[in-house]
This record gives structure tokens, C-alpha cells and sequence, in this order.
């Protein structure tokens, strides 16, 4: 069992706001890219089935880029794999910004850090949260990560609001479909710039001890993901959380943007509202998951909020109008990310300090690995308007049968 954490010294808090800037400014140019991504791939020239795959693809790449960096980043140096990560992700908007071609978007897109949902991918978030949890008493964590993905949500609901805004309003004075959106690809690669630069600005509290076996680590773990007394439960743990993250791949943001235009003819504009609102209810609804958590404990909280979200989520596309489309997908997300805060804790109680960053890396890919699957089936569904409906149906139901079965496996474990 992990020992609890001393309270934090001034350099650690200077790193906590640090990391929360870097992930308000990640999430606001997820949010920028993702309303407008499925829209700018058409304009580019590609198909409902190419855009799958490139989505997929962009998945596949966030997977084998995280298990590259999270698995090293506490025996390399957590701030070193940061800055790389961020160049990555200015590597994938520059590319964004200037080509029509599908192999060198597909470049991008696999090599590069891009996200298709508006949610976190790529190695980020697994660092950050190893970094956060060494900088935070025990007793605080569900709450600070609620608070760090509150702001995560804002950011992205923001950029989701600008990313259509901008889009519309630059169509508006002349510029092309695609000129538009690669404008917001330039804005991309700028704030993953400027990412880049506040990462290279955190201290050496970030890193953990070499006392704490970080860089010690034998060989054999090293095979084991970086994982050693903690892996059978990671390893278990990810494996659940992958098949939720498959299920969440058939409804990532840019499908739900596709799909409210293409079934009412919905503006950017109007799509950057409904997503700015979106997010702005999941992230306030993570608030509630840490005095939620304190009274039934953080997997009771996991599996309760979620299932009735993911029944919401099935009645979005039996809506008639949009604005009841509208109405549910708003309320679903005003309780949809109240497991996200929890089940981040849940992980890194899980773990010793030395095994946070590779616990939370882990987690992370197997969720990317389910996420990169489903869009290769879900693009040619959307494409039809007599299948457009079913990526919430199976959405919807896989996720409830994850609710059950991480249930199952982790009720009786002590935490």
C-alpha cells in the first residue's frame, strides 16, 4: 500500500499549477481541433470509410507513442518525455495545417498527438498524473483531480466553442471550408508550442526519487511495463477499461459532430455551443465525484454514475427533434465524467510512487487501444443514414457491461 504523500513544499505547488496550465491549454486545442476534424477530413477530400481509418489509426499511433513514453518517463525524467510529447503534438498540427494528402495526414495523425473525441490521448495525462499524485497529500487526490479535470472540460468546452466559431466566422469573410479549419490546425501547433515551453519550466520535484526504486528497476520489470507488485491489478484494471474506451470510440466528439449535421443540418457554429455546453456539464459533474466518493467510496462512484449516463446516451439518437437531441446529450454529460476524477485516484492508489507514472500510462494506452478500434467500424455506420444510430446503441450497452464487470472484478479489493 502506498504511503501517504507529505504536504506538498513551495516548489510542488508551483508544479501543480503548472500542470494545471498545461492541461487547461492541451484541452482547449483538443477541443479547437476535434469539433471541427471529421469536417475538415471531408473537406480534404476524404471518405466516410478513409476518415475511420485515419481515426483509428490516429488511436493506434497515441497507444504506441504512450507506451514509448509512459512506461520510461519515471526512470528518463517525467519533464523530458513531457516537452517530447508536446513536439509531437506541434508536429501533427503543422502537418494538419498544410496538406490535402491522406498518407501524410495519415503521418500525422499516427505519429503526431491528435485527438478525435476532444479527450485526453497520448502520454500526457499519465506523466501528469504520476507528478500530481507525488505533489499532493493521499487524502486530497480525488479531489484535486476533480478540480484538474474541471478546468479540463472548460478548456475544452472553450475550445470547442472557438474551433466552430472561428471556423464559421472565417468562412463567413471568404475563406474556403478547408482554409478555415487548417487555421485552426496553425492554432493547434502554436499551443502545443507553448505547451512545450511550460514543460521544460517544471522543477526536479516532478521527478521521483531514485530511493524510490524509479531508477532501479530491473530488467525484468522493464519487460513488465514498468509495473511490478501493482501489475496483476493495473493489468486487470486496464483491461476493463479498454473495452470501455471501445465502447466510447463509436461516439468520439468529431462522430457526434458529424452526426448533428448530417441528421439536422447543424452549423459549426451551433456544433461548437453544443459541445462548449457539453463539456462545461461533464466537468462541473466530476465536482461532485470527490464528496460522492468519501461516502460510498471511489468504485461504488465509478459504477453508479456511469450506468445511467450510458443509458442517456442510447436515447440520443431516438430524439425527433434537436433540440430533445440536444436536451439528452446535455444531461448525459452533466453526470458522464463524474468516474473519470474517481477512477484516476482508483489507479493511483493502486500503484507505489515508483509505479505511478507507468500504472496511469498503462491504463491510459488500454483505453487508447479500445478507443483506436471502433472508429474503423463506426465511420462507414455514420456514413449510412439507416445505421447512423447504431454507434450509440453499442456504445451505450458495452459500456454498461463494463460498469458490471469492473464491479465485479474490484469489489472486494482494499484500497
Amino acid at each position: 500500500m502506498p504511503a501517504k504523500n507529505a504536504q506538498p513544499t513551495l516548489p510542488a505547488v508551483r508544479d501543480v499549477r503548472l500542470l494545471f496550465a498545461t492541461r487547461i491549454l492541451r484541452m482547449f486545442g483538443y477541443g479547437l481541433l476535434s469539433v471541427v476534424l471529421a469536417l475538415h477530413l471531408t473537406a480534404a477530400g476524404l471518405s466516410e470509410a478513409q476518415i475511420g481509418l485515419l481515426l483509428t489509426l490516429t488511436l493506434m499511433g497515441d497507444t504506441a507513442i504512450s507506451l514509448l513514453i509512459t512506461t520510461r518517463a519515471d526512470r528518463a525524467g517525467r519533464r523530458r518525455m513531457l516537452v517530447a510529447s508536446a513536439l509531437l503534438m506541434v508536429m501533427a498540427g503543422a502537418l494538419f495545417a498544410s496538406t490535402r494528402s491522406f498518407w501524410l495526414l495519415l503521418l500525422a495523425a499516427t505519429i503526431g498527438v491528435i485527438s478525435p473525441s476532444g479527450n485526453e490521448v497520448g502520454p500526457f495525462l499519465a506523466v501528469e498524473q504520476a507528478a500530481l499524485t507525488q505533489a499532493i497529500p493521499a487524502e486530497r487526490r480525488t479531489a484535486v483531480f476533480a478540480w484538474y479535470n474541471l478546468c479540463a472540460s472548460f478548456a475544452t468546452a472553450f475550445g470547442s466553442l472557438v474551433g466552430g466559431g472561428l471556423a464559421e466566422a472565417l468562412q463567413g469573410n471568404g475563406i474556403s471550408a478547408l482554409g478555415s479549419y487548417r487555421a485552426l490546425a496553425c492554432v493547434y501547433a502554436a499551443a502545443a508550442a507553448v505547451l512545450a515551453l511550460l514543460f521544460s519550466r517544471l522543477s526536479a520535484a516532478v521527478e521521483t526519487s531514485p530511493a524510490n526504486g524509479a531508477r532501479t528497476v530491473s530488467r525484468r520489470s522493464v519487460f513488465h511495463l514498468g509495473l511490478g507488485s501493482s501489475r496483476n491489478k493495473i493489468l486487470k484494471l486496464a483491461g476493463l477499461f479498454s473495452m470501455d474506451a471501445f465502447a466510447g470510440g463509436f461516439v468520439v466528439q468529431a462522430f457526434l459532430a458529424y452526426w448533428f449535421q448530417q441528421r439536422f443540418g447543424v452549423s459549426p457554429s451551433t456544433l461548437g455551443s453544443i459541445f462548449f455546453g457539453a463539456n462545461i456539464l461533464a466537468g462541473v459533474s466530476a465536482l461532485s465525484a470527490s464528496w460522492l466518493a468519501k461516502r460510498i467510496g471511489l468504485l461504488a462512484t465509478m459504477v453508479a454514475t456511469h450506468i445511467p449516463s450510458n443509458l442517456l446516451l442510447v436515447l440520443v439518437p431516438l430524439m425527433p427533434s434537436l433540440p430533445l437531441a440536444i436536451a439528452v446529450l446535455l444531461v448525459r454529460f452533466s453526470i458522464s465524467q463524474m468516474d473519470v476524477p474517481t477512477r484516476q485516484a482508483y489507479t493511483m492508489a493502486l500503484a507505489p510512487e515508483h509505479e505511478r507514472a507507468a500504472a496511469a500510462g498503462v491504463t491510459g494506452i488500454a483505453r487508447t487501444v479500445g478507443a483506436s478500434i471502433s472508429p474503423l467500424f463506426a465511420g462507414p455506420l455514420y456514413a449510412s443514414a439507416a445505421l447512423a444510430a447504431v454507434p450509440f446503441y453499442l456504445a451505450g450497452g458495452i459500456k454498461i457491461a463494463y460498469d458490471l464487470l469492473v464491479w465485479r472484478a474490484f469489489k472486494k479489493v482494499k484500497i
